[in-house]
């Protein structure tokens, strides 16, 4: 996304108050979009049984949100460039919040398909332009600020899913949860995109081009970035239903995998700068790999319920911080930032899109216990591809 504000950074500074008023807006949307993902993950075995469909046929639905996440995201500079970052934030995030009460109104297959394209797409759209926001409030603050807000992010997943894990004890029916915490999301995202910056094109500045390939550069940190998004989304859709069909857990149960995974990712992120700034980005990530493989390996290596959750939730620790680094890397990979970080955002969500439909894909095929073998596979990855993270020489590490 090539979004020109270098007018406008001459006037506001770290110290300017409307900078730290953005600061404390932008982690409330990140919250607020996060509270989306964290809602919809608990209550996704409800859907399938509600809906009547395999393992199979809800990948093949889950898969529709990684083909609105492809489609829509290119779209998201021109929007901005269009009604200015926040407005356009404002717009995103209300029908990202919105799009929570479709999956569980479907009606059928084919409804459910295409309630997960538009929640795929608006979450891609919405997820673009929040980092867009967010590594501006980072440049003109002068100091790391992208892991704290990918780990409101979490926070807000947490907060999410703690709602649905009640719900789910409760048995309460999806479509009344969900559609009353797209109510309420959206109102609050509405209050927080008040304080965002409201950055807006130069006059000269042109049309961002409907698709563009993301440069090089962006695409080698964005195979890192895969890795880590591929497992986080295959943990968030599938964690619950692993839990039932494999470890033969309750309902409750189930969903509070997936409120361990958010928990342990939450607090990782909040605590990543500091980890970040003693040990530096690659032997961070190395070592989060390492966490992330052992969680796997014990994921599907025991059918034990509260092994299964504690090796979802090695997952979460080993994962959190990746993504915040792939985003301060892209940064620094060329000459226009918002280009490579709207690549890396392309690549990696779209990843987390994708890892659902996979899942069911491989788990239809074969069992679910195989496709986290693949999922384990991707986080032994990290190890190997950390250091593409490593900052240029002369180039002071803020992440």
């Amino acid at each position: 996304m090539t979004i020109s504000a270098k007018a406008d950074r001459a006037t506001v500074t770290k110290a300017d108050p409307r900078v730290r008023r953005a600061h404390r807006a932008v982690a409330a949307v990140f919250a607020v979009h996060g509270a989306v993902a964290g809602s919809f993950a608990t209550r996704i075995p409800w859907i399938q049984e509600h809906q009547g469909i395999g393992t199979g046929q809800l990948g093949f639905a889950l898969m529709f949100a990684a083909l609105g996440a492809s489609v829509a995201m290119p779209l998201a500079a021109r929007i901005v460039h269009r009604l200015g970052m926040r407005t356009a934030l404002r717009v995103l995030l209300a029908l990202w919040c919105a799009s929570l009460a479709l999956p569980p109104l479907a009606p059928g297959l084919v409804g459910l398909c295409l309630a997960m394209f538009v929640y795929g797409g608006s979450a891609g759209m919405a997820d673009v332009v929040m980092n867009a926001q967010g590594v501006e409030v980072e440049e003109r603050l002068g100091r790391s600020i992208m892991s704290g807000l990918h780990g409101m992010w979490s926070v807000g997943t947490l907060l999410g899913s703690l709602v649905g894990v009640l719900a789910a004890h409760a048995d309460l029916d999806a479509r009344l949860h969900l559609s009353a915490m797209a109510l309420v999301l959206v109102a609050l995202g509405a209050y927080a995109c008040r304080g965002v910056l409201d950055i807006r094109p130069a006059p000269e500045e042109a049309v961002p081009a409907r698709f563009s390939f993301p440069p090089k550069a962006a695409l080698v940190i964005g195979a890192v970035g895969f890795c880590a998004v591929f497992a986080e989304g295959a943990s968030m859709d599938w964690s619950a239903v692993y839990l039932r069909d494999i470890a033969h857990a309750s309902h409750g149960t189930a969903a509070a995998s997936y409120t361990a995974f958010a928990c342990m990712m939450a607090a990782s992120r909040l605590a990543g700068d500091l980890v970040v700034r003693r040990f530096g980005p690659v032997r961070t990530v190395r070592a989060g790999g390492l966490l992330a493989t052992a969680g796997g390996v014990l994921v599907v290596t025991s059918a034990s319920q509260f092994a299964a959750i504690a090796g979802f939730a090695l997952i979460g620790v080993g994962v959190a911080v990746v993504v915040p680094l792939c985003f301060a890397a892209a940064g620094r990979a060329g000459p226009v930032p918002s280009q490579a970080i709207a690549g890396v955002a392309t690549v990696t969500y779209t990843s987390g899109l994708v890892a659902p439909a996979a899942i069911g894909s491989i788990a239809q095929a074969t069992s679910l216990t195989v496709s986290f073998g693949l999922v384990t596979a991707l986080a032994a990855g990290l190890v190997l591809g950390a250091g593409v993270l490593r900052p240029t020489a002369g180039t002071p590490d803020k992440a």
